[in-house]
């Protein structure tokens, strides 16, 4: 019973696998065949290996200017997710105040919230800021955005750990400023990692913003970079199409295979108190 109940749950496993990466695989095969061969032609599983599809597709979908302004506006966004997000986090869990308790169920009921509604307002005041196509501007909407799951998630951690080594150093003579940036943000780096990850991938394939907030060809990132290249050899070029598609996923997977073993830890570890 027990072998055949094991059975059943690796083949579910293996199931799972097969439908989230047979797609990838159709998508790699397509951009190694070469452009005088139909996608539904041949052998769907066998590539010519025409790595010149490559080359061609960074060319021409200007994918790599795309890449970099992704890659600016998920640095910034993250980088004021986890000074503010984890700041305000250790002074809600730490500082066990009223209005402290008030601004963090407000951080959760904005959770609730989709993000394309606040779009609009978001509009007007980004037109005031003059910061309409530009990567500042639209690193604060996506951080905006993302601050409410990453004090969430901050929250819990911190609540997770011991007070005693804190308040052993402000009887030493530490500010809490300090006691934050050299004693807990230390101890928060798999719920780093988590947050990262979680947001990280948002942003990075943020399409719903981007597309009011970054009107400017030379500003757009990947997901914007890739629906104006695909509207403009849709059905024509599957091996370009494929092939930009295939470039662009490669930093999300560089990526997830740095962090993917703290993941698990940074979302369970705060789960232990509070």
């Amino acid at each position: 019973m027990n072998s055949a109940v094991n059975f059943m749950k690796h083949l579910a496993i293996i199931l799972i696998c097969a439908v989230c990466l047979i797609p990838f695989y159709i998508l790699l095969i397509l951009s190694l065949n070469k452009p005088q061969r139909i996608f539904y032609q041949g052998n769907l599983f066998v590539p010519d290996f025409y790595f010149q599809n490559f080359i061609d597709a960074w060319q021409k979908s200007h994918i790599g200017t795309a890449i970099v302004n992704s890659a600016v506006i998920t640095v910034e966004s993250l980088a004021i997710i986890l000074i503010f997000g984890a700041m305000a986090a250790f002074t809600i869990a730490r500082f066990d105040y009223k209005f402290n308790k008030f601004v963090f169920w407000l951080f959760m009921s904005c959770m609730m919230i989709p993000g394309i509604i606040n779009t609009v307002p978001l509009y007007a005041l980004m037109i005031r800021l003059n910061a309409i196509n530009t990567l500042w501007g639209m690193s604060l909407v996506c951080a905006t955005i993302a601050l409410p799951s990453s004090v969430f998630i901050f929250t819990g951690f911190v609540k997770s750990l011991p007070r005693e080594i804190e308040e052993a150093a402000i009887i030493d003579g530490c500010s809490w400023f300090r006691v934050f940036w050299k004693i807990t943000f230390p101890l928060l780096k798999p719920s780093v990692a988590a947050v990262i990850i979680l947001n990280g991938f948002g942003i990075w394939n943020n399409y719903a913003q981007a597309v009011f907030f970054l009107q400017d060809t030379k500003k757009h990132n990947i997901p914007q970079a890739l629906s104006v290249y695909f509207q403009q050899f849709a059905g024509a070029h599957w091996n370009l199409m494929a092939a930009t598609a295939v470039i662009a996923v490669i930093p999300v997977i560089v990526a997830f295979l740095i962090f993917q073993k703290s993941l698990m830890k940074g979302l369970t570890a705060g789960a232990v108190k509070g």
